[in-house]
């Protein structure tokens, strides 16, 4: 086995085009999510399009922007590139295992999509070392078949609904969750996404839109409290309504929430009803307040993994 680091890799191949790549764990759910961030969205396309094709760990693949967000099992599984194989290229992820409090993602790729797995992808930020069974594996494009073990450190995704933070007077909930998000100190937590959710706008207790706001971390497992910690205290600080409410969930896979959804953007919501729905999804209010902002809280974190029609009215779709 050969074992290099991102810079060795990166000294052998040059620099290429892996800008980020990140590993979240549910081991309760048996599943990862990874994140790679790339310099263009065409490359990560394409490695959608073939990993799904190929089977393996994966389950589901989408593209946001530049960035890849791949749904896999935990373990080791068989791969399959399909009925071309050498003669149009393709890419697999054939293993996700957790070994202490690191992760090992294992990779296929052939041709052309060899130089992604063996050459690009070992060199992104967040990569510890990548493992190469051989040196067959480190000659890369043409019609070269390559296998590499990516390394990195074990993620929790944790996520965050914030809410009620602005007045008829002033502020924006919004702004509030991207100061916070931008003032982080915490080193190995992560934004992946912020969205803004919007909820039910005839509710009569709300300053003008009725907006929540998410934000969605990638953090080390040890950080996470530390994390909840600095986020509550920023809100508390910054907000200038004493109703604000923040609210928190660890972990990528959560029981279907379709109706509790519909109801934070057309019903009226009581703070019990969000305390009782809370404690049926695994989510935590981490304010001090008890306040009305946990109803907007929730659902924004309700939101927070959805698509754009997380911003819009009820059935609003762009």
């Amino acid at each position: 086995m050969i074992t290099l680091t991102p810079p060795e890799v990166r000294a052998r191949f040059g620099a290429l085009f892996s800008e980020r790549y990140l590993v979240m764990v549910d081991p309760a759910a048996g599943v990862a999510e990874i994140r790679e961030t790339c310099c263009a969205r065409g490359p990560v396309e394409w490695d959608a399009m073939n990993r799904q094709r190929a089977g393996g760990a994966i389950t589901s693949c989408s593209v946001d922007g530049s960035t890849l967000r791949i749904l896999a099992r935990l373990g080791r599984f068989p791969i399959s590139f399909g009925p071309a194989e050498a003669q149009s290229g393709g890419q697999a992820l054939e293993a996700v295992e957790i070994v202490g409090d690191e992760v090992a993602t294992s990779w296929a790729g052939i041709a052309g999509a060899g130089v992604g797995v063996a050459a690009c992808l070992p060199q992104a930020p967040g990569v510890i070392r990548a493992e190469y069974p051989t040196e067959a594996d480190l000659q890369v494009g043409g019609a070269r078949e390559n296998r590499v073990r990516i390394v990195s450190p074990v993620y929790d995704k944790v996520v965050f609904g914030i809410d009620d933070t602005d007045t008829a007077a002033g502020g924006a909930t919004w702004v509030l969750a991207l100061q916070c998000a931008a003032a982080c100190p915490i080193e190995e937590a992560h934004l992946l996404g912020m969205r803004l959710v919007q909820l039910n706008p005839a509710v009569p207790s709300k300053t003008t839109n009725c907006v929540g706001s998410a934000l969605v971390y990638a953090v080390r497992p040890e950080q996470v409290r530390e994390l909840e910690e600095y986020i509550v205290h920023f809100v508390r600080e910054r907000s200038l309504s004493p109703d604000a409410g923040v609210a928190v969930r660890k972990g990528i896979v959560h029981p279907p929430a379709d109706e509790e959804m519909r109801r934070v953007k057309t019903e009226i919501l009581t703070i019990d009803d969000a305390v009782a729905i809370a404690a049926r999804f695994g989510i935590r209010f981490i304010d001090p307040n008890g306040g009305k902002g946990r109803i907007g809280a929730l659902g924004a974190l309700l939101w927070a993994n959805e698509g754009s029609e997380a911003a819009g009215l009820h059935g609003e779709h762009l």
